[in-house]
């Protein structure tokens, strides 16, 4: 078995535990947190809706990138990562990182118009650069997967 293989597991452990924060996150902590932020910031208070929303669907991004990962991880265990079925897991990454990046712009235009550039609003900026970096990197991990999948074939038939 080879390192790759034996790392399998533990990430799958991993990724376990980050699928049930996420979703403890998104039953009780998301809830209370923008209940807070509406008694705090009465002028905040008609976007808690709308924010609560797009924070428990951008986790649902999230949830769908590691049921994604945890696909290919199968794959990459079963030593059939070279594969196009691989690339259709990518694809649901690459996506899921697109919906959650305009969540993000959303609830960016939302706390702007509402507060202008402060507080929440500067971190989503952040989240904003960090989630289009990511995005990307996965497109460029996407054409380099299917790069070796088409190597991988070249050899498969060369032997």
């Amino acid at each position: 078995m080879s390192r790759t293989q034996r790392l399998v597991g533990p990430l799958r452990g991993l990724l376990v535990a980050v699928f049930a924060a996420l979703v403890a996150t998104q039953a009780a902590v998301l809830p209370a947190a923008f209940a807070r932020m509406a008694d705090e910031s009465p002028d905040l208070a008609p976007l808690r809706w709308p924010l609560l929303v797009l924070a428990v669907v951008g986790l649902v991004c999230v949830e769908a990138v590691i049921v994604c990962t945890w696909r290919l991880l199968t794959m990459v265990r079963d030593d059939r990562i070279f594969s196009d079925h691989a690339l259709v897991w990518v694809n649901g990454i690459v996506a899921a990182v697109a919906g959650a990046w305009l969540l993000v712009l959303v609830a960016f235009v939302l706390l702007v118009a509402a507060e202008g550039l402060v507080g929440l609003a500067a971190l989503l900026l952040l989240v904003l650069l960090v989630g289009a970096a990511v995005g990307l990197l996965m497109v460029v991990l996407r054409a380099l997967l299917r790069q070796a999948t088409e190597l991988r074939t070249d050899l498969d038939g060369v032997i």
